[in-house]
């Protein structure tokens, strides 16, 4: 062997020793890099504009029935057997739109005065937009006096030149359904009834109240309609929305117009000043009682709206909240041959529905671990993602089921969180990869998924093999 020969095997023998070396400390140097990387990982990196959005349009779509106003309890119960009067009911718990009982609840009926709801709903949108304030002055247009009513209308007796805030109309039409306060409403947000109309009915649109519709503000026209369950829509929109006008208007129990501050200096009118049976000018406050029947009766009620007309019959949006828990009930087509029977009709359906509620159901809120969960993931590009639920409740439904009271019935509510120690490979933003379960007794009352909030391709050969190697570590 020449000593070339002899230099080229020694170099050969050297190469085959340090190459291997050299890729295995490199290997090591990467091992112990990624590892470093991993350990010092805390949050996942934040989510561009654009692929948030793309998250919460994919899961609203995927889990729609979670996203909509009213939804059906997430599990299943036998349909209680009440006794109800009125041909049309739907109940809710507001916390959450889910839907304990329901009677013919999608027959189209006419809402009568509870349409005055929707006024009072889109004087709040002008007051909380800046646009109108509780203490403003209103004019009040011909259209507006009660004189000016259909007959048989609910007043609250406005009259020519009279000064009326706001907050004044706003508590004529919750507590005395006053025909000429909705009209009044009418004509100063939009400055015509019918421009009044279109506003509402883009309201409904808005919604998806495909029926409910409206050609007039009060209620009085048989031409509205609606349905239980889209009037139980609304309604729990517009106790979300504007939770202040229960305390503000709809438990007020009576209202006193017009008082001396109402009548303009130098109007004073006598009995002889009456047009069509109706005081056109008046001087002496009339004391009107909230037309809910429930308000004193049934405890923790504090709203909302009753309506009759010949062709709706003795209809009620009935709200009441005990111990934290808030239901809403409407009824529609409430017999009876004359007030005092109709009142009293309400008063049954109404007891018979919220006793039940509250004795079967009540809201479970600690739920602290409906929260995004940061996982690491391994052979993948990105090294987090978070996993976070499909949807959050506000409030679970709780159902009656176990212990001797709904205190302790709720005590024994579980929630319990199942999620990976870990991810690997390529990560598909919106696959489920844990759960939360809410679970009482051997009820699965709810399960919310986790997925995952973003995509992340497969890393290579080398990076996957180093992270294969430090699963051993979990």
């Amino acid at each position: 062997m020449t000593q070339k020969e002899d230099k080229n095997k020694k170099l050969i023998v050297s190469l085959s020793i340090s190459i291997p070396v050299a890729l295995i400390l490199a290997f090591a140097v990467l091992l112990s890099a990624r590892s470093l990387s991993f350990k010092n990982t805390i949050a996942a990196s934040k989510l561009t504009q654009e692929e948030n959005e793309i998250l919460q349009q994919y899961i609203k779509t995927e889990y729609s029935s979670r996203y909509q106003i009213l939804q059906s309890l997430p599990y299943n119960l036998a349909a209680p057997e009440l006794d109800l009067l009125a041909e049309s009911a739907i109940l809710i718990d507001i916390s959450n739109g889910n839907i304990i009982y329901e009677k013919n609840a999608d027959e189209v009926i006419p809402p009568a005065s509870m349409t005055k709801l929707f006024t009072m709903y889109i004087v709040d949108e002008e007051v909380s937009a800046g646009h109108l304030h509780y203490d403003d002055i209103i004019p009040l247009p011909p259209e507006s006096w009660a004189c000016n009513m259909p007959p048989h209308s609910s007043l609250m007796f406005l009259g020519k030149d009279q000064i009326v805030t706001l907050e004044e109309l706003l508590l004529g039409l919750s507590i005395a359904s006053g025909n000429d306060a909705a009209y009044a409403l009418a004509y100063t947000i939009s400055g015509s009834m019918e421009a009044f109309i279109q506003r509402m009915n883009k309201t409904c649109e808005r919604l998806g109240l495909t029926h409910t519709h409206f050609v007039e503000a009060s209620g009085y026209s048989e031409e509205n309609t609606t349905t239980a369950r889209e009037m139980a829509t609304f309604c729990r929109v517009y106790l979300k929305e504007h939770p202040d006008s229960l305390a503000r208007f709809h438990s007020v129990r009576e209202f006193t117009y017009p008082k001396k501050k109402n009548i303009a200096p130098g109007d004073v009118y006598g009995p002889q000043d009456f047009t069509n049976g109706f005081p056109e000018h008046i001087t002496m406050g009339i004391t009107q009682k909230n037309t809910n029947p429930l308000l004193d009766i049934l405890e923790g009620c504090d709203g909302l709206k009753t309506g009759y007309i010949d062709e709706s019959g003795y209809n009620l949006a009935l709200t009441a909240s005990r111990n934290g828990t808030r239901f809403l009930s409407v009824t529609m087509k409430g017999p009876g041959k004359n007030t005092k029977e109709g009142q009293a009709n309400r008063i049954h359906d109404g007891t018979e529905l919220m006793d039940f509620a509250f004795a079967s159901f009540a809201d479970f809120t600690q739920l602290y671990d409906i929260k995004p969960y940061f996982i690491k993931a391994f052979s993948s590009k990105e090294k987090a993602i978070n996993l976070i639920p499909a949807f959050t409740p506000e409030a679970e439904c709780i159902p009656f089921v176990t212990g001797s009271s709904i205190a302790e019935n709720l005590s024994n509510v579980q929630v319990i969180v199942k999620v990976p120690d870990f991810i690997s490979g390529q990560i598909i933003q919106g696959t489920e990869y844990g759960r939360i379960k809410i679970i009482l007794g051997n009820y699965l009352l709810d399960t919310i998924p986790l997925l995952a909030d973003r995509s992340s391709k497969k890393a290579n050969f080398i990076i996957s093999l180093c992270d294969i190697i430090q699963t051993f570590s979990f």
